[in-house]
């Protein structure tokens, strides 16, 4: 784990005992720090390790604390803590951000932060992949793969890919990374901020917290728009015809994801060949069009992680015959940038809370749709329809959370089912 002699005599609260909580009680800890931790799960405080401070959060004075850890989760809008912390004077952060401060005791090193709302897991899983096939010392962390800080710091010449969500960026303030990319800002999780330029300030923080020999990128949608530091470039765009020998980045999103990719391994110096032969076998992420399985001339691909409608836009330009599969809870009442590629929809199955809408927008644009609820009946009907050279394609430009855990148990039943054809 990442520990840091900084962390040391601090008292430091941590509200949330899941996978990122409990790795940075346990940092804290092995750093010599006093650490208190709240959490209202009872099974969550039985398993918290030897030495922690435990107790049940009912606010109140927060003075005797050095800092405040949350989970990223935290609706800190509606929260009593924020306000509780802002009484006493205490800094609320995250473990981004205790990564930051653990940054000058470590080996020599580089860090990579991506943000978006689309396209930033699969670009830092890609940076990762590139790096480690030129055996370049490398790790993944923030909004994926394993908490930072419950990983082991790097050797010399290493470097860290971070993911990090617009909530992982309001909670850190000194994170200078070496490279910084934002792929792009569409709304979401407005629940959790004033406005749309609430939620794209808080994107755009990662690149103004970079000092001046670090370097940024941004989308090309972004660049004219944003006013960002020095030395911010617009993320170059890809000739189509380029991606045809790297199968797990089809598509336009991913021509963007590469291309960061791309920039952001130049500056790290790696050669020519090295990135090329690190896009070539790069595999693709569980639920971003994952290619499940090709029966008859009829591929099926799950992409569960398509949370929105700008997220699903991407895949139906990937393919060009598509049986969609769409629904869920959705976050808007319109169908976005997916209504561009319309022309390659050859029927669409709705499913969940808002297959009615869908079914009412997707008729209402000319698209031919069977109502189908479930997932199950979704899969059925669909590849009894298909001819070969069709894609079936999970992209439900929706939440998962009316009818599944998470995107993850939604993309895991449809393979189950497409592998049970």
């Amino acid at each position: 784990m990442i520990t840091a002699r900084a962390f040391a005599d601090k008292h430091y609260a941590v509200l949330g005992l899941a996978r990122s909580g409990l790795a940075t009680v346990e940092a804290l800890l092995a750093s010599d720090a006093r650490v208190t931790a709240w959490d209202d799960n009872e099974v969550a405080l039985a398993e918290a390790p030897a030495g922690v401070e435990l107790r049940n959060f009912v606010g109140g004075d927060l003075s005797a604390f050095d800092s405040i850890v949350v989970t990223p989760g935290l609706p800190l809008n509606r929260h009593p803590i924020a306000i509780d912390a802002k009484t006493a004077g205490v800094e609320i952060i995250g473990d981004i951000e205790l990564f930051a401060r653990a940054r000058p005791e470590l080996p020599v090193h580089k860090v990579v932060g991506i943000t978006g709302t689309n396209g930033k897991s699969t670009t830092t899983a890609l940076v990762h992949h590139i790096l480690k096939t030129a055996r370049v010392p490398t790790t993944m962390g923030g909004n994926i793969g394993q908490p930072i800080l419950a990983q082991d710091p790097l050797p010399d010449g290493g470097v860290y890919v971070l993911e990090l969500s617009s909530y992982q960026i309001d909670l850190t303030n000194s994170l200078n990374c070496d490279v910084a990319v934002l792929l792009n800002i569409t709304p979401d999780h407005l629940d959790r901020y004033e406005s749309f330029e609430a939620y794209e300030a808080s994107k755009a923080r990662l690149l103004e917290m970079q000092s001046g020999k670090s370097l940024g990128f941004v989308g090309q949608s972004l660049f004219n728009r944003l006013a960002l530091q020095r030395g911010t470039n617009a993320i170059p765009h890809i000739q189509p015809d380029r991606q045809q020998s790297w199968p797990a980045l089809l598509g336009p999103h991913n021509a963007e994801n590469a291309s960061a990719a791309i920039q952001i391994c130049i500056e790290l110096d790696l050669t020519p060949e090295q990135i090329e032969r690190g896009l070539r076998t790069y595999t693709g992420l569980p639920h971003r069009m994952e290619r499940v399985r090709e029966m008859d001339g009829i591929l099926y691909v799950n992409d569960s992680k398509a949370t929105n409608a700008e997220a699903a836009a991407p895949a139906l330009a990937a393919y060009p015959r598509v049986r969609w599969i769409v629904g869920g809870q959705a976050k808007g009442k319109t169908l976005g940038d997916t209504a561009n590629h319309l022309q390659n929809v050859v029927k669409a199955y709705t499913i969940g809370e808002s297959g009615p809408m869908f079914a009412r927008l997707l008729r209402d644009a000319g698209v031919e749709v069977e109502e189908c609820e479930a997932l199950e009946n979704a899969v059925k009907r669909a590849t009894e329809d298909s001819q070969s050279g069709e894609t079936v394609l999970l992209s439900p430009a929706s939440a998962s959370f009316d009818q599944f855990r998470d995107f993850e148990a939604r993309g895991d039943r449809f393979k189950e089912l497409v592998e049970g054809l």
